[in-house]
């Protein structure tokens, strides 16, 4: 496999191109056939599918530009290949749209990031067959990218126009999944933001039933595998089942066209937006995520009808004899007020024939919010 030494990659986001630098690095467009692109000095080829015209109208071209080589550098993405040839990372700024009305990055905004950076990684890897992730083996044997767990940490929100570095890496996870781990920090003061970790595994596009992972499958991602962890792992905590008796309940939640990804149903970003609308607002106000972990059952469909169930694992500090046990006595005691946090439990399902179908499981914890720091709010 190709490694690249670090010390020899360009840093695009101190590096100015004009009009000029630009068409030497990226020329040439055929309508049929494959396109040839030149990319720091270096040609790739790209795959580009395109139709005919008939009775003499244009052609339609597919504006799919997947590299069938690796490549080292994405100057338009803002991407490079890190971790000695097998991780990727991305330079992103923060946008309006990415910010709540705190000014800080939403938990969906990361969540997005993190999906975009890990499609970009299989992209410049040369590996990217079709659809969302597959690579060419996978759209052989018909198969899909499904999530089945994942844990977002997060230490600090980034505001508005914050520049971020996104890493990402992939590992294995037993013999038929993939671990999928990302870094998110401040570029410009090295700060680490958030970490995220996730498990993957297969699913066939027609059956929709979990598939092994096929021999020619992990010849082609195997040699990308690492072992390295963004958040270490630990016992896995168990997410206890919700019913009807849940505290807090939001129902009747229908996704809409604009929910469904590219492998046509409905995106786990949206699973989340679910859960959180069932937060009561006195803690959206007073208190921030910090921490999330997604266990995923089952897809949901178009046509499905969402209920999104929460029950808060600790009502009061007061009440909780544990958490109020372990706090020094003094001003540590009033350290341990603020720093308080609370924890909640959620589970999305859908009602068929009046029995429950689990869509995810989750829990949230969520601590006090911090006036005072920038990131906070």
């Amino acid at each position: 496999m190709t490694t690249l030494s670090l010390s020899y990659v360009p840093s695009f986001r101190t590096t100015s191109f004009n009009d000029n630098d630009i068409r030497s690095m990226v020329w040439g467009y055929k309508i049929f056939g494959a396109s040839n692109t030149m990319k720091m000095g270096r040609t790739t080829m790209y795959a580009t599918p395109v139709t005919k015209g008939v009775n003499g109208k244009p052609a339609v071209v597919e504006r799919t530009m997947i590299p069938t080589q690796k490549q080292f550098v994405d100057p338009f993405r803002q991407g490079i290949i890190i971790l000695d040839g097998v991780g990727y990372r991305q330079t992103v700024v923060v946008r309006s749209y990415e910010v709540g009305p705190d000014k800080a990055v939403t938990l969906q905004s990361i969540l997005n990031l993190l999906q975009e950076t890990a499609l970009n990684h299989v992209w410049m890897s040369g590996l990217l067959g079709d659809g969302f992730g597959a690579t060419h083996g996978m759209m052989k044997n018909n198969l899909i990218w499904v999530v089945s767990r994942m844990q977002v940490q997060v230490d600090q929100y980034p505001i508005w126009g914050e520049i971020l570095e996104i890493d990402t890496w992939v590992g294995a996870s037993g013999k038929n999944g993939m671990r999928r781990d990302w870094e998110i920090r401040s570029h410009t003061t090295g700060i680490v933001f958030a970490r995220a970790t996730s498990t993957w595994v297969m699913m066939n596009q027609k059956t929709r039933r979990l598939s092994k992972m096929p021999d020619e499958v992990r010849a082609e991602i195997s040699p990308w595998f690492i072992n390295k962890q963004a958040i270490k792992e630990e016992s896995v905590e168990k997410i206890d089942k919700l019913d009807d008796n849940a505290k807090y309940i939001n129902s009747g939640l229908q996704p809409k066209r604009s929910d469904l990804d590219m492998n046509h149903h409905v995106n786990n970003v949206k699973y989340v937006g679910w859960m959180l609308e069932a937060i009561p607002e006195e803690c959206l106000e007073n208190y921030q995520l910090s921490n999330i972990i997604l266990e995923y059952r089952r897809e949901c469909g178009s046509s499905d009808v969402v209920e999104s169930l929460c029950e808060p694992e600790q009502v009061g500090i007061i009440e909780d004899v544990n958490y109020m046990s372990r706090c020094p006595i003094g001003a540590g005691f009033l350290n341990c007020l603020v720093n308080q946090c609370i924890r909640f439990t959620h589970v999305l399902q859908v009602k068929e024939d009046s029995k429950c179908q689990e869509i995810v499981r989750g829990k949230t914890t969520w601590k006090k919010r911090n006036n005072h720091y920038p990131y906070c709010g």
